[in-house]
């Protein structure tokens, strides 16, 4: 499981982008080929995030009454 979260002042300063780019550097270096990494449909903010380090769609589902999108990322 991996996660981010930026204080409201912060947002907008790619933080979240590099936090998300250095963790999957770690899950490189223990030798994962592949993540799935999901978010809620209203994160916009999230889904940019992860589009920027190379998510690739896969589908969304529900989860009680969420719409959470499901993205691939390939190390």
């Amino acid at each position: 499981h991996m996660g981010y979260s930026i204080r409201p002042s912060e947002r907008g300063h790619g933080y979240a982008k590099e936090m998300l780019r250095l963790n999957l550097e770690n899950c490189r270096a223990r030798g994962m080929e592949k993540i799935l990494i999901t978010c809620s449909r209203s994160n916009i903010a999230s889904e940019k995030t992860i589009l920027a380090n190379g998510g690739v769609f896969e589908n969304e589902i529900s989860v009680d009454g969420d719409i959470i999108l499901r993205f691939w990322i390939t190390l």
